[in-house]
């Protein structure tokens, strides 16, 4: 079961956010809620929200399809940030002149699944390994 969550025009410069999604992709969800929970950078509050958008909606898939659900079994496997629209203002500056100011917004998206099993990790590994082989 796959779930995605986004959040658009989001007020954080895609660079702040980028570095705040990186430390979340490819870990289990509630490992990514407690760093998002607990990390300094102001950039952490969106995304701590899309990232439990997106567990929210896997429940409501999982509902829908009458699967059993398990909080603890999902991980991100695929976070992102985009650059949204950039907001031009000016500020006065020396001598009549104006000076430029960009407020840049992030399009967050996270998207969550269940961890595949690891039986069959263990065998696609043992599959790659035999090819590597043969050749």
């Amino acid at each position: 079961m796959e779930a995605k969550a986004q959040a658009r025009y989001v007020r954080v410069t895609p660079q702040k956010a980028r570095r705040i999604i990186d430390l979340i992709r490819g870990k289990r969800v509630g490992e990514a809620v407690a760093v998002l929970s607990f990390a300094p950078q102001a950039a952490s509050e969106p995304v701590l929200k899309v990232v439990q958008s997106a567990v929210a909606n896997a429940r409501v898939k999982a509902d829908r399809a009458s699967e059993a659900f398990d909080e603890r079994s999902l991980v991100v496997t695929a976070a992102y940030v985009d650059e949204g629209v950039t907001l031009k203002r000016f500020r006065p500056r020396a001598q009549g002149r104006a000076g430029q100011i960009l407020k840049r917004t992030s399009h967050i998206t996270v998207v969550v699944a269940e961890e595949p099993a690891k039986g069959a990790d263990a065998a696609s590994d043992q599959t790659t390994t035999q090819t590597r082989r043969a050749r």
